[in-house]
């Protein structure tokens, strides 16, 4: 697997310390509000703005390391898990974003009908319902 500085340089990037501590906090894992993930990079950096990560998210976004989803309602957030065209699930109650994986082994998982003269590369499918924790909460609601 590459590193970092080896997936900055192949897609055409400097390499910086905002850039590597931003990819090191993405590829850990999850789905990151920007708050969050300034959080964990100002623990890796002595100093960086709110405004250096956002610049940076979008660079690592144009260039395919990073993708950002913003389920309706919600902030933005970003992951590292990309080019696979998969899908999420978001929970209506506590907002716990999981991924889903596409249905269908080819692009884009879906068949539009009719594509409007478009070249369709990706479909963005978001499900929505309650996470284990939130249905137990709900059924300790009711029984109470």
């Amino acid at each position: 697997m590459p590193t970092g500085e080896q997936l900055l340089r192949a897609n055409g990037l400097r390499v910086t310390r905002p850039r590597m501590a931003v990819l090191d906090v993405l590829t850990q894992g999850g789905h990151l509000e920007v708050e969050e993930i300034t959080r964990q990079v100002r623990e890796r950096l002595d100093s960086v703005s709110t405004q250096a990560v956002y610049d940076v998210l979008g660079a690592l976004s144009r260039a395919g390391l990073a993708r950002r989803i913003e389920p309706a309602g919600s902030p933005a957030r970003f992951e590292s898990r990309v080019g696979d065209n998969h899908h999420h699930i978001v929970c209506r109650s506590c907002g716990t974003i999981e991924d889903v994986d596409c249905a269908v082994a080819e692009r884009p998982c879906l068949d539009p009908g009719t594509g409007h003269g478009f070249e369709v590369d990706e479909a963005e499918v978001t499900f929505w319902g309650l996470c284990p924790s939130c249905q137990r909460r709900r059924g300790a609601d009711r029984a109470a």
